[in-house]
């Protein structure tokens, strides 16, 4: 069976083509000749996964999987959350977006935060949706190389490593992606 990621991150369909099974092919966004802006208006992690996953199916005719993250910070009532992409701005890096959020949390001794991951799979015009969250805490600073986004800030509950410190494969053990991926996978399977 053929599923569409509605994505063109590299790292996020690396992380998901390991978890499920090669029973399935999973395309990417250029794969199908997709270079649509595809929204993402929601006000939810969930919305915003549904969306997308929504926009491929109609517009592609089909089937596929989308998923939205956020890393969501205690004392900053949930932000980013669905603006962690884009917190610093639009067109910021992943370093800007790291930057607002040490800067916000400068003095701050609660640092508690969670990832969130929602994945939502629309097949034949039905939608399913997964979700992973880890927590964690932010650091002061970054350790790490591996990784994107938030990972060289971000300290797992129960690990001495950041998710930048981690390798790839121990990451996906216990990541929010990887959680929500292998509820996917599950459910593809039994299907």
């Amino acid at each position: 069976m053929k599923l569409v990621f509605a994505t063109n991150n590299k790292h996020k369909l690396e992380e998901v083509k390991t978890i499920i099974s090669n029973d399935f092919e999973i395309l990417n966004l250029k794969d199908i000749n997709c270079f649509d802006d595809i929204p993402e208006t929601q006000d939810t992690i969930e919305g915003n996964a549904s969306q997308k996953a929504f926009y491929i199916y109609e517009n592609y005719k089909m089937n596929c999987f989308a998923d939205d993250t956020g890393l969501e910070i205690d004392v900053l009532n949930g932000e980013p959350g669905v603006y962690s992409a884009r917190y610093a701005g639009e067109g910021c890096s992943f370093d800007d977006n790291i930057e607002k959020v040490l800067k916000k949390l400068s003095g701050v001794s609660n640092r508690k935060a969670q990832f969130k991951t929602v994945i939502s799979l629309v097949i034949n015009g039905k939608e399913y949706q997964f979700k992973g969250i880890i927590e964690g805490t932010l650091l002061k600073e970054r350790r790490g190389t591996s990784g994107f986004g938030y990972d060289p800030v971000f300290l797992p509950k129960g690990y001495d490593k950041t998710f930048a410190e981690l390798s790839s494969e121990e990451k996906n053990k216990i990541s929010h992606r990887g959680t929500a991926s292998r509820k996917l996978a599950e459910f593809l399977k039994n299907r």
